[in-house]
């Protein structure tokens, strides 16, 4: 009898190969194995949490470093999610809520010990904090006390940095709404509201002194909501149209957000200075919104945020500067289903709480099924490698 009929057929030593590589690409937990990545996307995004069904920042961290996302801003400082980020490339904007301006602005140690909570043993640690951002959008209320307070507060921080070291590392500054604008239009006329001036003009010397940009919310998108019928779609959805030309610079815009920018631009020029950069710190396009928000569609949010990627990638700067590459974050990463307000306002995410996207804009990345933290993943994987290894030995065994 022939050996091979003696003793069964021989498995073929692919099959023992196989078992073997599996084993070894599991018992090592994935070492040097990673996730197949999309092409890096030179953008900022907004991380906003207000909703009971996102997934967890472990999850989110893998979904962000699969698109290759650089940047990510925080409207707080979640240790969980900075905790998530360690030995990560991303940079990120954590904030200070205006809850805690005033008492910031008050007592000076107090900004000092957040500092130390939020800030210090994160860099120590390996996440990257470049800039933290004291209150939202605080020149846009009623709240005087909360406005007087603002600038004060933004000092109590820097002085906490350079107490600890950390000055340089780490930027100082808030983002404003575009309300406060007094006018906008033509671009080379923009100016603050008068009711504005007394508060950004020391900011502006603020920001200047510390080398901080100035961040604002721009939203085209409010713009077209209010008069869909006289403001031209292509103009705010970047999309090819004859633009308008700014008749004191001759500069022609084709699309509103530039436009919004370098009206900035102007009106902190307008005060003085042409030291401070602006950055654009929120814009974004519903895909869903109530009967009488007008625009409010997944096609038209994707085709805003598609083609402002595509100027992204072309580094592509203002009329007004041309050299200098528009810096964004886009609002938002996620659906926010408890967010207030209008339906619209839950319905800028990128993507579904489940890692789908919302729209087709290129973004490919990936969220892990389940919470997958090291410890989890570790658990996981070794209980697979001990299964498979049973499967191994029972299979070998009656080979």
């Amino acid at each position: 009898m022939a050996v091979a009929e003696r003793f069964g057929p021989r498995r073929p030593p692919s099959s023992r190969f196989f078992f073997v590589t599996v084993l070894l690409v599991l018992l090592t937990d994935g070492a040097g194995v990673e996730w197949r990545r999309a092409e890096g996307v030179s953008i900022g995004i907004n991380y906003g949490q207000i909703g009971d069904n996102l997934p967890s920042p472990s999850r989110v961290s893998n979904l962000l470093r699969s698109m290759q996302v650089s940047k990510v801003k925080l409207y707080d400082a979640d240790p969980t999610v900075l905790s998530a980020f360690l030995d990560t490339d991303v940079e990120f904007v954590v904030g200070i809520g205006n809850e805690n301006v005033s008492a910031m602005a008050a007592d000076p140690s107090a900004a000092r010990a957040w500092v130390q909570r939020h800030v210090q043993p994160y860099l120590a640690s390996g996440t990257r904090i470049t800039c933290i951002t004291v209150g939202n959008e605080v020149l846009k209320g009623n709240d005087t006390a909360l406005k007087a307070a603002l600038l004060p507060a933004m000092q109590s921080v820097y002085a906490a940095l350079t107490a600890l070291g950390l000055q340089g590392a780490v930027n100082v500054t808030t983002a404003h709404s575009l309300d406060i604008m007094g006018t906008s239009y033509p671009p080379s006329a923009g100016a603050f509201a008068p009711d504005a001036v007394p508060y950004v003009q020391p900011l502006l010397g603020f920001l200047s002194m510390a080398r901080s940009p100035f961040l604002i919310n721009c939203y085209p998108y409010f713009a077209y909501k209010a008069d869909p019928g006289n403001v031209p779609l292509e103009y705010v959805l970047f999309q090819p149209n004859a633009g308008v030309t700014d008749a004191n610079t001759r500069l022609n815009y084709d699309n509103m957000l530039y436009a919004q920018v370098d009206s900035v631009y102007a009106a902190i020029q307008a005060l003085g200075h042409t030291d401070v950069d602006v950055k654009i710190s929120e814009t974004g396009w519903p895909s869903r919104g109530d009967p009488d928000e007008a625009g409010a569609t997944p096609e038209y949010a994707g085709t805003y945020i598609g083609n402002l990627l595509q100027r992204i990638e072309m580094k592509q700067g203002t009329p007004l500067r041309p050299s200098v590459p528009i810096d964004v974050y886009v609002f938002a990463l996620f659906n926010e289903n408890l967010k207030p307000g209008p339906a619209s306002e839950r319905n800028y995410g990128l993507f579904y709480p489940d890692g789908t996207p919302v729209y087709n804009v290129g973004l490919r990345g990936y969220l892990p099924p389940m919470d997958f933290s090291r410890g989890t993943r570790r658990k996981a994987v070794r209980l697979f490698a001990f299964i498979l290894i049973a499967i191994a030995s029972i299979t070998l065994s009656i080979s």
